[in-house]
């Protein structure tokens, strides 16, 4: 398919010009979009979080980004490496509708590990746009103004996973101050990756703690509903020293002393079952030594997404 690469520039008065940014007091007078101007009239959520993201954080990322695709919502990000780049590519994965807010110049790649993203939206109908002129260079003063961008685009803005203090914030803070709803994912109060996410929950953003509660969330705030179920049969068995361990690290990453604690192994037999867990694509070692699920790992149907209010 061949990526449109049409240049295009939107004016404020201009019918093409998404009503919704002029609830910004400084709404920008000019956005410089990359392919299709009709992208920005579709309902949209931001999923945003840390560019430093853990597997979960990619994980919940891919899920929400799925979800929003399926019941036809489009998605907005920063286009950034971790949570932005995860939400897009799932998105269009899902076959729906992206749309990029970048910090610098809409021409301009940034960072250019995204460029397959920000290409594969090109390709598929969506928009690549900015507030600053082609060309421009990303800089740091860019960003805040970007980030209210974002959340000026969407209806709602949802959190998967972000640090205290974090980047994330000037969008929550700029959808709280337009009147945007916004959502967030809890993690474990002992993840530093987490406290963010679970500080916005504990001061009024809808917590949403698996699926089924995204899909409340979007159909309550869209009035649309998802079709698109997992097949309950596909659910994976594992076995019960599995399950625990499983359990274990969705909750927070562990060292291998304490895994060995948890399933009661010597140190030498706790090395050898994380190694066949590693080769199986079932966890990974951070870079701190600790270990943690893999984002296949998390997908799958009997993870904490599907069973966070199950235990």
């Amino acid at each position: 398919m061949t990526v449109c690469n049409e240049r295009t520039e939107i004016r404020k008065g201009d019918p093409r010009y998404p009503e919704s940014l002029l609830d910004l007091p400084d709404a920008p007078n000019i956005l410089y979009v990359r392919g299709d101007p009709t992208a920005l009239q579709a309902p949209a959520i931001a999923i945003i979080g840390a560019r430093d993201a853990t597997p979960y954080g990619l994980a919940i990322a891919e899920t929400m980004a799925t979800v929003a695709a399926q019941a036809g919502i489009a998605v907005v990000s920063g286009g950034a490496r971790g949570v932005d780049c995860a939400a897009g590519c799932a998105c269009l994965k899902a076959g729906g509708t992206h749309i990029a807010v970048l910090g610098g110049g809409a021409d301009v790649i940034y960072p250019r590990s995204s460029e397959p993203m920000l290409e594969r939206t090109l390709e598929t109908g969506g928009a690549v746009i900015s507030i600053q002129p082609w060309g421009a260079q990303p800089r740091p003063y860019t960003f805040p103004r970007r980030n209210r961008v974002i959340a000026a685009l969407s209806r709602a803005v949802c959190v998967t996973e972000a640090g205290l203090p974090s980047g994330t914030f000037s969008t929550a803070d700029a959808a709280f101050e337009i009147g945007r709803e916004v959502l967030a994912v809890p993690g474990s109060i002992l993840s530093p990756n987490s406290r963010g996410s679970n500080h916005l929950i504990a001061n009024g953003a809808c917590c949403i703690a698996d699926e089924e509660s995204l899909e409340v969330a979007i159909s309550r705030i869209f009035g649309v509903l998802r079709y698109v179920r997992q097949d309950p049969a596909a659910r994976r068995s594992a076995d019960p020293q599995e399950q625990t361990l499983m359990a274990a690290l969705t909750a927070s990453p562990l060292r291998s002393d304490d895994i060995a604690s948890l399933l009661e192994l010597d140190p030498i037999s706790c090395l050898a079952y994380l190694s066949s867990l590693e080769v199986d694509g079932k966890i990974e070692r951070l870079v701190d030594g600790r270990f943690s699920p893999t984002v296949h790992a998390l997908h799958e149907p009997s993870s904490i997404m599907h069973n966070v209010r199950n235990g």
